[in-house]
């Protein structure tokens, strides 16, 4: 079995527009060329292993299913030609026998035209809000591309009337002979020797046909149309679709409708419900286009978040401000003379184009620090909040994302924003805003702790551009171990703002005493116990920072997050979803509060990845990502090595008897007949003993010598030729046991070094220590207790002892040191013992690592939960 990609001989002008449409086939190994859509998954696995990767990238590009025509960019074409390198799946839709030839590792005729296009040099090149909708113009272009694959043999040809079609076939090298022969067979064409025509002589399957493959005739087949055709066909008109939008309190009514001359609604609906593609109104014909009905059907069907959703020809949908840039590209071509509200271009035209957003005044200090990407995500929140729609401002780590989101509060608070359109009772914005933060890689203040009851910097004079500043205090959520790290931030950036740290024996009590502060600032944990204190308090804005806090919807995190009340809702995140889109929808319970639907407890295969595309469309336009290649490019080079380590004997004698022993126990327990949860639990603990024997075997045998573990060796030589250099060394690892090994090495040597864990008081102090101290040469840190939250440019080389299952979780403790303010290239060390469970851990985080990756292009996202059978094979 083998993939035929086949591709358009005009390549050379469709490539740089992004726009080659491409024909996907399966060669059996008889030599039969089948539809992909006609196989399983499981089929493909006969595939070579070069065409089992392709044929997974293509799954991805498909949205999970794969397709017989799709349109590939030239990112994704290379893809392919490199993946395939050298094999015979390529072929040119003129010459669909022969294979295209390689030149070494160059197919000849496509790499040449597959050069990225030179960087753009527009405002907006370096701040992009995530999309799935492509554009009006992207979307002709495509046709354009489509419409130019052509062939130089003879075009199909099309005559007739109302009452009847004679058609020529193309000639048989045409990338769609046989493909048109059916159809016509199908459809009842008879063939007439004499002229060699396909004859349909019935006025209804004449009319039908014409509406159900019009578009086909057009744009796939290439068809010509005689004059003949032209003069009697051309002339019959098309149903209408209209679309009307009328603006009401907190959104909009639009009503959507079928109209065909004086037919009634009665017939029109009966034409739809029999399967007709005609109206008849009195003595004129209309014709009604499949191609417009699938478009309306799924217009409807985005519109209702239903899969299942009939098609109408009338109907009326209640539709939130959140998602009026999300349908708006659908309506538009479903009607393109669509005109919405002033309102609503207002919403969407500025987070199409942000370059075109207007900043909210800021205080000298505040205008002097923020880079020029960070006064647009400052616009794009105050933009949103002003809309009443919110954001998920997901920027990539060490990009600042703290101190944007407190210019943002200042300026809501300060008063340079303009009015805000009265919000519903309860004080609920619809929509919300989703965003994750970077700590500001500025250094902090060092200040000392602020005093029961009065946790405030002093609160500086309203600037005379400000209106009155709001009663109403803004909340800021965060975990623990950053409630101090936000105080600072706060004190050193925003001074204006009085500040209430609302943690330990210092709590709010009354909405009174509230709002005498601009900002509170607690932990998820505190807002849990707190959570009836809260409920009377109406917040001007709440941002939640670290918002993977709130995945799971039905944590009391997750509870007590959206039962607040408040006029504005942000998350700050750089990863939105991190196993699945299920952490997705439970972001967006907060953010967008009624204005968005689940995905159904029964919904499977199809009918699911609809909803995840449905659901990603929805928050994509509330996304906004930058990175540092893009927008912070006097950042220094991040390299990142991966070091593979064999094991000592003494190690690989004693991993080989923990994976033995763990082969026998969860044996045991299957046969035992025990649950799916407790073989979960029982494979997990197995898995730890052996990766815990891969970064030290003392862990799992204590009697062993130091010099049997290849990791401490190998970090022993590491630390001492970085030490030479003068580089300083950030230590992670997710074994508390492991890092107290590592402390007692260090304290053989007298080599001085800082530490946190989860179980340390006051992690700040040991950061200030860090970086003012440059006698301390290595911060060895717990992974989870302080992957996130740090700033650490002090330090230049970050070695991961053992791999995480997250690969989120890695990058972010890298970018501790890989930030804003590092002057020097950052070195990242990973690890990894040979022929062992970190080896295939590694094979999952590069799954999730697409996940990720496509999320943040709003692309579909693939389930990437680990399943039994996975950790099985780990092990």
């Amino acid at each position: 079995m083998r993939l035929r990609i086949i591709l358009p001989p005009n390549i050379e002008s469709a490539a740089p527009r992004d726009a080659i449409p491409t024909k996907l086939e399966i060669a059996l190994a008889n030599g039969q060329a089948v539809r992909p859509e006609t196989l399983t998954p499981d089929k493909l696995g006969e595939l070579d292993e070069a065409g089992r990767v392709a044929a997974f990238s293509l799954f991805q590009w498909c949205g999970g299913k794969l397709s017989s025509f799709l349109q590939l960019d030239r990112e994704k074409l290379t893809t392919l030609v490199t993946t395939l390198a050298g094999q015979d799946d390529f072929y040119w839709a003129n010459k669909p026998q022969d294979p295209i030839a390689w030149n070494g590792s160059e197919l000849i005729g496509v790499t040449e035209h597959l050069e990225p296009p030179p960087p753009p040099t527009s405002p907006s090149s370096t701040s992009s809000s995530s999309s799935s909708s492509p554009s009006r113009r992207e979307a002709d272009e495509e046709g354009e591309a489509e419409a130019e694959f052509t062939f130089t043999g003879a075009p199909m040809t099309v005559d007739g009337s109302s009452h009847y079609l004679a058609i020529s076939l193309p000639s048989r090298e045409h990338p769609y002979y046989e493909e048109i022969r059916e159809l016509l067979q199908t459809y009842r064409f008879k063939l007439e020797p004499g002229n060699r025509k396909w004859w349909l002589r019935d006025r209804h399957l004449t009319l039908n046909f014409l509406g159900e493959y019009w578009g086909e005739l057009e744009d796939r087949y290439q068809a010509e149309f005689t004059a003949n055709f032209q003069q009697r066909v051309g002339k019959i008109p098309e149903a209408k679709i209209k679309t009307e939008v009328m603006e009401e309190r907190n959104g909009y009514n639009l009503t959507v409708s079928i109209t065909a001359g004086q037919a009634s609604q009665q017939e029109i609906s009966q034409s739809l419900n029999t399967g007709k593609r005609y109206i008849e109104s009195g003595e004129k014909v209309f014709l009604i286009k499949r191609s417009r009905l699938d478009t309306l059907n799924a217009v409807q069907k985005q519109l209702t978040g239903d899969f299942n959703a009939p098609l109408l020809h009338n109907g009326s949908y209640k539709i939130p401000y959140s998602r009026s840039l999300e349908i708006e590209e659908p309506l538009s071509e479903l009607n393109p003379n669509f005109e919405p509200p002033s309102t609503w271009r207002t919403r969407s035209e500025a987070l199409k184009r942000l370059d075109k957003l207007q900043a909210p005044k800021l205080s000298d200090s505040l205008d002097a620090i923020l880079r020029p990407y960070q006064k647009t995500g400052v616009a794009w929140l105050h933009h949103l909040y002003q809309n009443k729609l919110g954001g998920i401002l997901a920027d990539e780590m060490g990009l600042g994302k703290t101190l944007q989101a407190l210019a943002f509060l200042s300026s809501i608070k300060g008063g340079t924003a303009a009015p805000r359109a009265s919000t519903s009772s309860g004080g609920t914005a619809v929509g919300a805003s989703l965003c994750r933060r970077e700590r500001s890689s500025v250094p902090r203040a060092s200040t000392s702790s602020l005093p029961p009851g009065g946790t405030a910097a002093p609160r500086a004079s309203t600037p005379s551009h400000s209106r009155q500043p709001s009663s109403l205090p803004s909340l800021v959520v965060c975990p623990a171990s950053l409630v101090e790290n936000w105080r600072r931030e706060a004190a050193k950036f925003t001074p204006e703002l009085k500040v209430f740290v609302n943690q330990g024996s210092t709590r709010i009590k009354t909405p009174e005493q509230a709002q005498a502060y601009d900002l509170v600032i607690t932990s998820y944990g505190t807002l849990i116990r707190d959570k009836k204190r809260f409920a009377d308090i109406n917040f001007l804005c709440v941002i939640a920072d670290e918002a993977q806090h709130i995945k799971n919807r039905r944590t009391q995190n997750a509870k007590a997050l959206t039962a607040l009340q408040t006029d504005g809702r942000i998350l700050l995140t750089g990863t939105p979803i991190e196993n699945s889109i299920q952490d997705l929808m439970s972001l967006l319970d907060f953010i967008m509060p009624g204005g968005w639907k689940p995905i159904p407890n029964g919904a499977r295969g199809d009918e699911r990845r609809w909803h995840e595309r449905r659901i990603l469309d929805q928050a994509a336009p509330y996304i906004l990502r930058r990175t540092k290649d893009k927008v912070a490019t006097e950042l220094p080079e991040k390299i990142e090595q991966v070091l593979f380590l064999e094991m000592t004997p003494a190690q690989k004698k004693t991993y080989e008897a923990a994976r033995q022993h763990a082969e026998k126990e969860i044996s045991q327990l299957e046969k035992s007949g025990a649950s799916e949860g407790a073989l979960r639990m029982k494979t997990l603990t197995q898995l730890l003993r052996l990766r815990q024997t891969c970064c030290d075997p003392r862990l799992l045998d204590e009697k062993l010598e130091p010099s049997a573990s290849t990791k401490l060796n190998s970090f022993l030589e590491l630390l001492e030729e970085s030490s030479d250099g003068g580089h300083r060394i950030l230590v992670f690892s997710q074994f508390v046991s492991l890092l107290s090994i590592l402390k007692e090495e260090l304290d053989s040597q007298n080599v001085p070094y800082c530490y946190i864990d989860g179980s340390t008081r006051n992690r700040m102090a040991e950061v200030d220590r860090f970086n003012e101290s440059d006698d301390i040469p290595i911060f060895l840190i717990s992974l989870k207790a302080g992957g996130t939250g740090l700033n650490l440019t002090a330090a230049d080389t970050v070695v991961h002892f053992d791999p995480w299952w997250n690969p989120a979780a890695e990058a972010q403790a890298t970018d501790r040191a890989h930030r804003i303010g590092q002057t020097k290239v950052v070195t990242s060390y990973k690890l990894i013992v040979s022929d062992s469970v970190e080896e295939k851990v590694l094979q999952l985080q590069n799954q999730k690592r697409q996940l990720l990756a496509d999320v943040f292009e709003a692309s579909e996202a693939a389930n990437a939960k680990i399943t039994l059978q996975d950790l099985k094979e780990l092990i």
